[in-house]
């Protein structure tokens, strides 16, 4: 049995939790092409090594971060996205969107 630690409720079955891509920064909102976003929502980087990923404890939603390290599947450490993220992202709605 593989075993993740969740940052809120700690050591957990893997089967709890949901995989949510990995952590990269995000295009600004006001400016971005359409194809800018679409890469960003739908491609991620391949290379082989340890990546910061986003996971969600699915019992209690928790979302969080993971390294891990993507040949050996080696989950390196789990921490809170207050760690790497200070500010809050607010979304201005677009006027010419109907």
């Amino acid at each position: 049995m593989k075993i993740m630690t969740c940052p809120l409720n700690g050591p957990r079955n893997i089967s709890e939790f949901v995989y949510g891509g990995q952590v990269k920064a995000m295009p600004n909102s006001q400016n971005v092409s359409d194809a800018d976003w679409a890469h960003y929502v739908f491609y991620e980087k391949n290379d082989v090594g340890v990546v910061l990923e986003w996971w969600m404890h699915s019992p209690s939603s928790y979302w969080f971060i993971a390294e891990r390290h993507n040949a050996t599947d080696e989950i390196i450490r789990t921490y809170p996205a207050d760690e790497l993220f200070k500010q809050r992202v607010d979304f201005v709605p677009d006027e010419g969107a109907s």
